[in-house]
């Protein structure tokens, strides 16, 4: 996503829920969906139509040109056009009268969003949401940008202006605009996909290093100036290209590039000290003042970030979850102030005045210097300043005036030793502190919640608990991950279809309602990845074999056979005018660079030979984008890694639930191996891993005991069955 300064036509993007749409006004079309972004603009007064045949065919009886616009329910300046133009009387008739009117919603159709968000950045070179888009009847668009105001506003054009021009030249402005439309959907068409072979690792692997470094901000961590993301897929490439450089003066630079960026986050106001998880991302360097908007795949990629890097992961939520298991899409940026106001305003429920602080902790600690209170302690240790701790620069709205977002200024220790206190007692009285702030909060106006639940971002909330819970070995995290599962499985497998779906949502009965939209590539490699972390965490086979089966869909739907890797969607749906593959990783990691991984993993968990070779081929198909830009592809380049440096298969014999087979599975998930297999071999000859892989027959225990094979295509180490013995050879 692009933040509010740099798109090319908008002063900014992302994350905010709708103020209340007037209620005396009938619903459009959009009433009957699902979907709460479709559903925000249900009372607009514009003849709004879902992305479907039914609007294609009325633009083409009526000749009319199409307006598209496609936002997200948590999107701030989505919200902001939403107010300024889509519920002004004026606008919504000419847009009525003169357009055929489509809203999509670009997490329930990514397909749709990344075509003409290709287009709108080939015209313009910037991007983001709301994106506003005119097409001629067969699709093709001629004009697009993102944000436009009601009216011109300096030398931005606003969206009446925009609507006047297009109608008064409608015809010479699409016959114009088709030429560069045409030229720039040809040249996105048209990357050729053609090595036969992979690129080196090593030397990709070097240079993403490289260039990851030159991009890398020391004081604070993370990579480049403002507005600063997370970006968990630096960190995760950082950390596996450390795994096999442990003993380089680079390899120790990439660990401490990435703990210092995680550290740095868990102090900073990007991370929520109250109701916990992270934001969005820092509109400043030092991840103070973030953008208040949650998205689940944030959470989810994190969570394995920092249980990689061997953090407490206490600082990784959720965005909701239903009953049944499923998690919820986002929580929104904006909410009603609490001292009341019928506009929202961004970050309303997360940020405090001095003064209350002061009233929530006025109690006097004992022993204290100066006779300080909770409050005093609290503010010091968390930057709270009387007048606010936000800077102008932060808050162009000015909706943070006076307002403190929490940020960890000092540690622990120099806290207590300003205020003449034990570590223990200060640890305690924050704890206690931010338990009563999170009282608080519960008592504002809570922020919209997107309840759509998507298959992809549970897939990576389904890995999340699985690699947490193996790690911690907890056992209420790793049940959470098999509902989680168990939901996917229920809710968003068509199992007589055979096909994924790609989303669901939560019915006004806390029932589940499914969308008929078919998954994309996101959908299958994002799940096939969660059930292969869930079967090492659990080594149950009914994941694997689940995992195996969705391969092989995904295979079928998505794999291009000519020029090698995935399309992003059905490259069959004559209503997408482009055939891509995403070649970069953001954001959430590109379903290409997951599936390198997931079909290497199943080769080694199933035999399959042809999926090993069908990684190399995705690996070759994306060769010259790795050789040039591997920042852009940090997870492919693990990937890339994970082929060249070969997969341990890590064979435990024994009882699942025996003690001694627990000791010899705790030694394996303490250590960060990016570069192996888990898996069980407990004498079930009949059951499916002694199926797929024979030679599991001729691995037994030593004596009573449980066994540790380290293997290399089973080809393996002698057994060991002492703990300390099996770390010691997984080290090597």
């Amino acid at each position: 996503m692009t933040s509010r300064a740099s798109l090319s036509m908008a002063s900014g993007s992302e994350g905010q829920g709708s103020p209340p749409s007037t209620p005396q006004r009938p619903p459009n079309r959009l009433g009957q969906e699902r979907s709460p972004y479709l559903l925000q603009h249900a009372h607009n007064p514009v003849d709004w139509y879902p992305w479907g045949q039914e609007a294609f065919d009325k633009a083409r009886s009526e000749d009319k040109p199409i307006f598209l616009s496609v936002g997200y329910s948590t999107c701030h300046w989505c919200h902001v056009m939403e107010r300024e133009s889509f519920e002004d009387e004026e606008i919504g008739k000419t847009l009525s009268d003169n357009f055929v009117c489509i809203k999509v919603d670009r997490e329930e159709r990514p397909d749709v969003d990344k075509v003409y968000m290709t287009f709108v950045q080939a015209t313009s070179g910037g991007g983001g949401w709301p994106m506003s888009v005119w097409l001629t009847p067969d699709l093709r668009p001629f004009i697009g940008g993102t944000y436009f105001p009601p009216k011109d506003s300096g030398r931005r054009p606003g969206l009446k202006t925009v609507l006047t021009r297009i109608m008064e030249q409608v015809i010479t402005m699409s016959k114009l605009y088709l030429n560069s439309t045409n030229t720039a959907l040809y040249k996105v068409q048209m990357c050729v996909y053609s090595r036969e072979t992979p690129p080196p690792a090593h030397d990709v692997a070097n240079r993403c290093f490289v260039q990851l470094a030159h991009s890398y901000e020391e004081e604070y961590g993370g990579f480049r100036d403002a507005p600063k993301f997370p970006s968990p897929v630096n960190l995760m490439f950082l950390m596996s290209f450390w795994s096999v450089n442990r003993s380089s003066t680079e390899g120790s630079e990439a660990l401490q590039m990435t703990l210092h960026t995680l550290r740095m986050m868990a102090l900073g106001g990007i991370h929520d000290h109250v109701a916990q998880g992270f934001h969005r991302y820092s509109t400043d360097s030092s991840w103070h003042v973030p953008h208040f908007e949650k998205m689940l795949y944030d959470q989810a990629q994190l969570a394995v970030a920092y249980i990689s890097a061997y953090q407490v992961c206490a600082c990784v939520c959720l965005c909701g979850s239903h009953i049944s298991g499923g998690f919820y899409s986002a929580e929104d940026a904006d909410s009603l102030p609490a001292a009341g106001g019928s506009e929202k305003r961004e970050g309303a429920f997360c940020v405090w005045m001095g003064s209350e602080v002061r009233e929530l902790l006025p109690v006097v600690v004992e022993g204290a210097t100066g006779g300080a209170t909770e409050a005093d302690i609290f503010m010091h240790h968390y930057g709270v300043k009387e007048q606010g701790n936000v800077d102008m620069e932060q808050d162009p709205h000015g909706e943070l005036q006076g307002q403190n977002v929490l940020i960890v200024r000092y540690s622990v220790e120099l806290t207590a030793a300003r205020f003449g206190l034990s570590v223990a007692k200060v640890s305690e009285l924050l704890a206690s502190a931010r338990a009563k702030m999170a009282e608080v909060r519960k008592s504002r106006p809570a922020p919209h919640l997107d309840t759509k639940m998507l298959a992809s971002w549970n897939g990576l909330m389904l890995s999340g608990f699985a690699r947490v819970g193996a790690v911690l070995d907890d056992k209420a995290l790793l049940e959470r991950a098999v509902q989680a599962a168990g939901f996917l499985k229920e809710h968003l497998w068509d199992a007589e279809r055979q096909i994924m779906l790609r989303s669901c949502y939560r019915g006004d009965e806390m029932e589940v309602d499914v969308s008929p939209i078919a998954g994309f590539l996101d959908d299958y490699a994002y799940v096939i990845c969660g059930l292969l972390d869930l079967y090492e965490a659990t080594l149950q086979p009914e994941w694997l074999r689940w995992g195996e089966e969705l391969q092989d869909r995904q295979d079928l739907l998505f794999w291009d056979a000519e020029g090698g890797g995935y399309y992003c969607s059905d490259p069959t749906d004559p209503t997408v005018l482009l055939r891509l593959k995403q070649d970069q990783d953001g954001a959430e990691p590109s379903a290409n660079s997951v599936s390198a991984l997931n079909l290497l993993r199943l080769s080694h968990y199933t035999g399959r030979k042809d999926w090993s070779q069908r990684s190399q081929q995705l690996l070759a198909a994306f060769s010259d984008r790795l050789t040039r830009v591997p920042i852009a592809l940090p997870e492919m380049v693990r990937g890339l890694m994970a082929n060249h440096y070969t997969l341990k298969q890590i064979v435990i014999c024994g009882q699942r639930d025996a003690p001694d087979t627990s000791s010899l599975l705790a030694t394996v998930n303490s250590l960060f191996l990016p570069h192996k297999v888990l898996m069980l071999a407990d004498g079930e000859t009949e059951g499916y891993l002694y199926q797929r892989l024979p030679i599991l027959s001729s691995l037994t225990c030593q004596g009573s005991s449980a066994t540790a094979y380290v293997c290399e295509d089973f080809t393996c180490a002698l057994p060991v069955t002492d703990p300390q013995e099996l770390r010691r050879l997984l080290l090597e």
